[in-house]
């Protein structure tokens, strides 16, 4: 059985992740569509939203918490335009 990860544990995975993605080394210039790299970065978003999507709903959650989820929802996405789409 898999273990309970605390909600602030998995914010904090959520962020090191969101920067593992930034950091993932771009495709060479040349290569005009690296499905590799597109399939890394968007894996990577994923993993940050399964990790947070139920934390809002847990009656554990408290508002800051709540934002802090939802900054990240933004941030992942912010990633994924800025590292996929310009491509």
């Amino acid at each position: 059985m898999a273990r309970l990860i605390p909600a602030a544990e998995r914010i904090l995975k959520a962020r090191a992740l969101i920067q593992k993605a930034r950091d993932f080394p771009p495709p060479d210039e040349t290569v005009v569509l690296d499905l590799s790299y597109m399939a890394q970065v968007k894996d990577l978003l994923r993993q940050v939203r399964d990790l947070i999507k139920f934390i809002p709903y847990t009656p554990s959650a408290t508002p800051e918490m709540k934002s802090q989820v939802a900054g990240l929802f933004k941030e992942a996405d912010l990633a994924e335009k800025e590292l996929l789409h310009k491509h």
